[in-house]
């Protein structure tokens, strides 16, 4: 299995590509620069992100000599999609290179007092925005929020003379909270306009970085995963530090999904503002390349490199040759199983089939719609692959590899209704051989004219039948059995109704309508509704971050018309890896009744991200968790 998140170990070439923004930024000398790096998601934009910030930080290293006061670069890293529904998006930005600046004051012992009165403006922005949307929610009878909204909510209880001796030590308390705050962070400054305080706050930036003689690289990432009002909040953080001198600004996102985001924000502006409002932020707008063939291959192969028992040293051996590789492939050099073996003495049998499964694969990879070479796609393919052949160890079941893969990229990439014919060919035949199949594989490896109706109508099928191995004389049933949460193969020992049945198979295709069969779940046998959670918990195995996945909607409606079975599941959500577990889901499953064990193993784990022990323990303080 592969983790599926990004990496500053370059398995695509993208290094010649950071190293040259890293270039830019060196070459800038504190003149600011921003620059964006786009493509679609999964295509490799946070690794191409990492693998700028590890060039510059080599660079640094190279000329530590000439920095004894530290580095020349100070990095803040900001992710915005994980305050999304938490936090102001605006305000957290601000604060994080705040706290950012501070402390490496603190470390090189010099421009502290700038750093500190930069952190203070910050927090002036904090409070004003506070006090701001209060007046505004009381002129419109709304309850007011925070510091202010305490006193509102205590009067209210004092006109209605529901007061009590705890209520008066409430106001106090509030009282006295909304006076340190104001005293401390309004009082100095309550002549000046915002106008003038956001100036005041760039020029404060301005002569921290200069204090500290660094360049402060900020990079931004997972923006086209907000919801458009996060998206802009961030951007316009963003838009208060740009084009200030010691700073550098890098910034992935689709471009595409920006564009969408700015056209929600703002339905009334044209489409040439909407391209205007990105593109004036962007000095220097970079695309990661899309993959080839080759880059598809050499990538697939790295993966299974990177899984092999194989040394360390080796690994990487193996990665640095085949990147230069890469290098060259323009030249007609080709990146296969034959020159990967030249890069070390001896592979294992198991390791040549994988690079084996790698070349087979390779250009439908990268030439299919459903994948397209998108190595977040493909990463997430193999680990289908090796968790169904997991499956099939663990029962016993002889499946190839190669035909398993093959039937798995039909399942992914062709059509449905043609998967569908195929799947019912299989469980109706005798021998769990599609007899049908034979003729077209003969014609289509012969390479003769092969005309086929629909749905089988489609080039990615007539390219299909080509790659080996030919599966119309293998027993496919094996195949099906260890695929079945895509097509339930229901052995007799399941023992499942047709009505138990069909409702497994319409919450495996259909999970997130769950709701609607809830009522209908709850009149089955117990027994059975054990056999559906334990194909549901198959499924849900294979997803690799859990927010609200549609899954947990079909494994939540089993658990209310079964309880035991809300055990099985905070069992398997106890026992995620800690980078999958996202904020959404402290809401959806926390009012569960098992909810509050898998929170506590949470909260254990080091690896589980801030926002994610906030929402936790906002859950518990006030049992509402709102995510937008």
């Amino acid at each position: 299995m592969w983790p599926d998140n990004e990496t500053d170990r370059d398995f695509l070439n993208f290094t010649g590509v950071a190293d040259t923004v890293a270039e830019i930024i060196v070459q800038a000398k504190g003149r600011p620069i921003s620059i964006g790096v786009s493509g679609v998601w999964g295509v490799g934009k946070s690794s191409m992100i990492k693998l700028v910030r590890r060039s510059l930080t080599e660079r640094s290293e190279i000329d530590k000599e000439k920095h004894k006061d530290g580095a020349p670069f100070i990095f803040v890293e900001f992710n915005a999609w994980l305050y999304q529904g938490y936090d102001d998006a605006r305000a957290a930005l601000m604060e994080v290179i705040g706290e950012t600046l501070t402390a490496e004051a603190e470390k090189r012992k010099k421009g502290i007092e700038k750093a500190k009165e930069f952190v203070e403006r910050i927090h002036w922005f904090r409070l004003a925005k506070l006090t701001v949307g209060s007046a505004v929610a009381l002129h419109a009878g709304l309850p007011p929020v925070g510091l202010i909204g305490e006193l509102y909510g205590l009067g209210k209880t004092f006109f209605s003379r529901e007061e009590t001796v705890d209520t008066f030590e409430k106001a106090e308390k509030a009282a006295d909270k909304v006076e340190h705050t104001a005293s401390g962070l309004l009082a100095a400054k309550k002549k000046k306009s915002p106008p003038q305080e956001i100036h005041a706050l760039r020029e404060s930036f301005e002569t921290t970085l200069e204090a500290l003689e660094v360049t402060l690289v900020v990079l931004i990432d997972d923006l086209d995963r907000c919801l458009p009002e996060t998206t802009i909040a961030t951007l316009e953080a963003i838009r208060l530090f740009l084009f200030l001198k010691n700073t550098a600004f890098v910034i992935a996102a689709d471009d595409a999904m920006i564009k969408y985001a700015v056209r929600r924000h703002f339905p009334d502006v044209t489409d040439d503002l909407v391209i205007n409002y990105f593109d004036k932020l962007i000095q220097l707008p970079i695309r990661v390349p899309p993959l080839g063939t080759q880059e598809v291959r050499a990538y697939m192969m790295l993966l299974y490199v990177e899984n092999s028992g194989l040394d360390d040293k080796v690994r990487e051996k193996i990665r640095a040759g085949i990147c230069r590789q890469l290098g060259q492939t323009w030249q007609g050099k080709r990146v296969d199983r034959a020159f990967i073996q030249s890069l070390h003495d001896t592979f294992d049998n198991e390791l040549i089939g994988k690079f084996d499964t790698a070349d087979r694969l390779a250009h439908l990879m990268t030439t299919a719609s459903g994948i397209a070479g998108n190595p977040r796609l493909i990463k997430r393919f193999l680990n289908a692959l090796a968790i169904r052949m997991a499956i099939s160890k663990a029962h016993g079941v002889g499946v190839d590899e190669a035909v398993l893969a093959k039937m798995l990229l039909f399942e992914r990439i062709g059509n449905p209704k043609a998967y569908a014919a195929l799947t019912k060919a299989v469980t109706e035949s005798a021998t769990g051989k599609p007899a049908f199949l034979a003729e077209w594989e003969g014609k289509a490896n012969a390479g003769e004219d092969l005309q086929l109706a629909a749905p089988w109508d489609d080039p990615f099928v007539k390219e299909w039948l080509t790659l080996p191995p030919k599966i119309a004389d293998h027993d496919l049933r094996g195949v099906l059995y260890v695929s079945r949460e895509h097509a339930p193969l229901i052995s007799p020992q399941d023992r499942l109704s047709s009505e138990g049945a069909e409702l497994l198979t319409a919450l495996l295709k259909h999970p997130e309508m769950a709701a609607e069969v809830r009522d209908r779940l709850s009149k089955i046998p117990r027994t059975e509704i054990t056999v559906i959670m334990d194909r549901l918990l198959d499924q849900a195995r294979q997803e690799q971050e859990w927010g609200v996945p549609a899954i947990l909607e079909a494994c939540l409606a089993a658990a209310a018309a079964d309880p035991p079975q809300g055990q099985r599941l905070a069992a398997f959500l106890a026992d995620l890896p800690a980078a999958q577990i996202k904020p959404g889901i402290v809401p959806k499953i926390g009012d569960q009744p098992w909810a509050k064990s898998v929170f506590e193993k949470w909260e254990s784990l080091p690896g589980v991200a801030p926002p994610v022990k906030k929402a936790i323990k906002q859950r518990r303080e006030d049992g509402d968790v709102v995510v937008q």
